[in-house]
């Protein structure tokens, strides 16, 4: 069986999540325009920064900091940013975004946070690809969704 596009760029960013320095999640990102990658990215240490695989330890683990809270406090830049920092902008205009994430051995869901909302805003990202709780691939249309809606949700998370 042959997989359609967006499934074949969702493995991309599923390959992508395999280079991640989290200890607790990984995540991977593709971005792509017509048909081609253009940048990936996955969650890691700021350039520069020892990250936690490296360490052994996650603050955010000895903190007990929830899931989805304290982003702040994180040392990694997540993929979604990741693969935004290395792309041209002109590149990134009407772009589609393949998101993945994975926790142990189970599919996360990949729907960007707060902060990486805003990123995908401005990047004038056109589309949003990624898999839901229960792994069933979500699109988001950027171009046409009520944006204070999607931080309103995000936020709730935050």
């Amino acid at each position: 069986m042959r997989l359609s596009w967006d499934d074949y760029f969702l493995k991309m960013a599923e390959a992508a999540c395999l280079r991640s320095t989290c200890l607790r999640a990984r995540y991977g990102a593709a971005l792509v325009k017509n048909d081609t990658i253009i940048s990936t990215g996955y969650n890691g240490a700021a350039a520069g920064v020892r990250s936690c695989l490296e360490r052994g330890e996650c603050v955010r683990e000895q903190l007990n900091i929830p899931s989805g809270k304290n982003y702040e406090i994180c040392h990694s830049v997540h993929a979604e940013a990741n693969a935004i920092i290395r792309a041209s902008f002109d590149l990134m205009n009407d772009a589609t975004l393949y998101i993945y994430g994975i926790q142990g051995d189970k599919p996360r869901n990949g729907q960007p946070c707060f902060m990486c909302w805003r990123m995908i805003f401005n990047a004038n990202i056109g589309r949003v690809v990624f898999l839901d709780d229960e792994g069933q691939k979500q699109t988001i249309n950027v171009k046409v969704v009520d944006r204070g809606r999607i931080l309103s949700y995000a936020a709730r998370d935050v």
